[in-house]
């Protein structure tokens, strides 16, 4: 088994089998690092299907780092809105001007200075010089895990195998092609070396995996999936006697920071009753299970003092979260 042979097939493999997607560019590294950066920090826990129609909305309307630079960070969340995890968000931009302000325009190419850069860490500054700079960095997600595990038949807990998982992984890159190598890898492990039921037969490792044909090729990786918390908590719908809803724009640090959102949570008192719809709604964070049991409030005499009332037409305006979404769907 020759290294080089390896990578070979998959580039070969790569060029017929790749996927088109809108922010790859084949046969080198992608000529704009910002479409890169925009399709990585897009890509953060989220699906490519999920990804690609808000990456052309977005691109659409911030098609260079200057343009993301100078908008409204109010405007980023708009479209940004359902794509979830905006924490994201908000460090897309202001990466974006970092890059304006202090590098004069000019993407840094090197691990430190990516580095530097708002929401980026081991694996997207990898992902980031392999792709935009065509540098051989060892890309490792949840594919390339599951490749590398069955391709050596390692079936201890993953958790035990880190180290090396990414000291085999990095001895099979293409120096020559990082860039196609890092897409090839991944398309591999997204099409064909799937979680359930891979198509072998289709595989250009095939030959070379020591996992082919065996009966526990599905368990490999072996990961221990956390038990999700849930946690039960209350959403309030707010009317004035103009028929307006009370929004809130949220300000607590964490992943919602920054959204509109209708008051919720199990620490908010009230000077009348508040009316029990009977209504839930259920969303999933990533280590927890939300249920909000839905109220409405009508005629507060004294509204929170951090909210504002608005027309229900105008809640399109402003960037809620996909769980505020629910709840208005819900008890609309």
């Amino acid at each position: 088994m020759v290294k080089a042979n390896l990578s070979q097939l998959l580039l070969a493999w790569y060029q017929c089998h790749g996927r088109n997607l809108p922010w790859r560019f084949k046969d080198g590294a992608q000529a704009d690092p910002y479409v890169i950066l925009v399709s990585e920090f897009m890509l953060q826990q989220t699906t490519v299907k999920t990804v690609i129609p808000y990456f052309h909305r977005f691109m659409a309307r911030f098609p260079t780092v200057q343009d993301l630079a100078r908008a409204p960070i109010e405007e980023v969340y708009q479209l940004w809105q359902g794509l979830g995890y905006y924490n994201r968000a908000r460090s897309l931009h202001a990466t974006a001007q970092m890059i304006v302000y202090e590098y004069g325009g000019i993407f840094p190419s090197t691990r430190a200075e990516v580095l530097k850069l708002k929401g980026i860490g081991p694996y997207t500054v990898a992902s980031f010089l392999a792709l935009a700079f065509n540098q051989p960095e060892t890309v490792i997600d949840g594919n390339v895990m599951r490749i590398i595990t069955r391709f050596y038949h390692l079936s201890q807990p993953i958790e035990q195998i880190k180290g090396i998982i990414y000291q085999k992984a990095s001895a099979l890159i293409s120096h020559s092609h990082a860039a196609d190598y890092t897409s090839a890898i991944m398309d591999l492990g997204a099409t064909i070396c799937t979680p359930k039921k891979p198509q072998c037969l289709l595989c250009p490792w095939q030959n070379y995996c020591l996992s082919k044909d065996l009966p526990d090729v599905e368990h490999i990786p072996q990961r221990k999936k956390p038990a999700k918390k849930e946690q039960i908590s209350a959403v309030y719908l707010i009317y004035n006697h103009a028929g307006q809803l009370l929004i809130r724009q949220r300000t607590e640090r964490g992943l919602l920071s920054g959204l509109y959102e209708f008051p919720w949570g199990n620490n908010y008192h009230f000077n009348q009753e508040p009316y029990d719809t009977g209504l839930t709604v259920t969303h999933v964070f990533t280590h927890i299970k939300l249920i909000l049991h839905i109220y409405k409030l009508y005629y507060l005499q004294s509204p929170l003092d951090d909210g504002f009332f608005v027309s229900p037409l105008e809640l399109k305006n402003y960037a809620f979260s996909t769980l505020m979404k629910k709840v208005w769907q819900k008890a609309a």
